[in-house]
Parts: C-alpha cells; sequence; structure tokens
C-alpha cells in the first residue's frame, strides 16, 4: 500500500511525533523513507541584505539537524534532501519526483474555536498535494486543563 513515504521536517518540537508516527507506517509497510527539510526562502529574502548569507547558513544548519533526527530515530536507510523554497511547494514537488505514496507532517496544535487549524505549510501541502498526507498533531501535555487526551491526526486521502 504505502511504498515511499515522504517525512516532511523543520526539526521544530511539533514534528517530532510526526517522524516517529512516519518511521513506523514505514516499518510497517517496509516502505522506503524519503526527510526533507525546506529552507524557506522567503525568511532569507525578507531578511536584511547584509545578514541574508548568515540566515541562509544557519537554516541549512537547523535542516541538516533536522533530517539527522530522522536518520537517527529510523531503523532503516534514510534518503534525505534539503531545499530552498516555499515549503510545501518544494514538499509536494518533492513528492512528485519521487513518486511518494504518502507525505507526512507535523501541525501545530491550537486551542480554542482554531483548535481544527492546521499550520499554515501543513494546511497548504494538505490542500495542493498530489499524494495523500498524514498531518499528525503534537500531543498536549498531560494537565493542561483542556479534558482531552488523545491523538488527533488528520489526513487528505
Amino acid at each position: 500500500m504505502f511504498d515511499t513515504v515522504v517525512v516532511a521536517t523543520d526539526g521544530s518540537d511539533s514534528v517530532k511525533r510526526a517522524v516517529d508516527i512516519a518511521l513506523d507506517l514505514a516499518d510497517r509497510f517496509d516502505a522506503e523513507v524519503h526527510a526533507l527539510s525546506v529552507v524557506d526562502a522567503s525568511e532569507v529574502d525578507a531578511s536584511p541584505e547584509q545578514l541574508r548569507a548568515e540566515l541562509r547558513t544557519a537554516l541549512e544548519t537547523t535542516a541538516d539537524a533536522a533530517l539527522a533526527t530522522v536518520e537517527e530515530r529510523a531503523e532503516r536507510d534514510v534518503t534525505t534532501a534539503t531545499r530552498e523554497g516555499r515549503p510545501a511547494v518544494e514538499i509536494c514537488e518533492y513528492a512528485r519526483e519521487i513518486d511518494a505514496d504518502v507525505i507526512a507532517t507535523g501541525t501545530r496544535g491550537r486551542h480554542g474555536e482554531n483548535r481544527l487549524l492546521l499550520g499554515s505549510v501543513a494546511e497548504r501541502i494538505v490542500r495542493t498535494s498530489p499524494v495523500p498526507v498524514l498531518t499528525v498533531r503534537q500531543l498536549e501535555p498531560a494537565g493542561d486543563g483542556d479534558g482531552e487526551e488523545g491523538d488527533e491526526i488528520a489526513s487528505n486521502a
């Protein structure tokens, strides 16, 4: 069913559970794992010109660390890639290029009225992806006061 899983990662806390769930999915289906991190070109372009090279280097270092984390957590080989551009566009394009079966990504959990909203990158991926998208919400710490425990996983499949 799933031969190729793309794990979109930025190394943030909100993606850690997504990495674990994506790797579990890949293990269950004996699928190839591709980890992708995207350096957001708009962040670089929006910075003062004298800081752009330094910011790009910092973002690339963060991307490398995020990919290394996926490799460390995996019990299989992981193909890694870093791209620069608009994250949602680059993730979807990468999935097309490698003929992926699913993209896994984290999403920022929200409280109150906006609880069901995804992070902006995750939302764009879900809306534009050529393949199913597994979004994984980070669990709230115990005792957060909302009375709910449990995973929320959304998919466009």
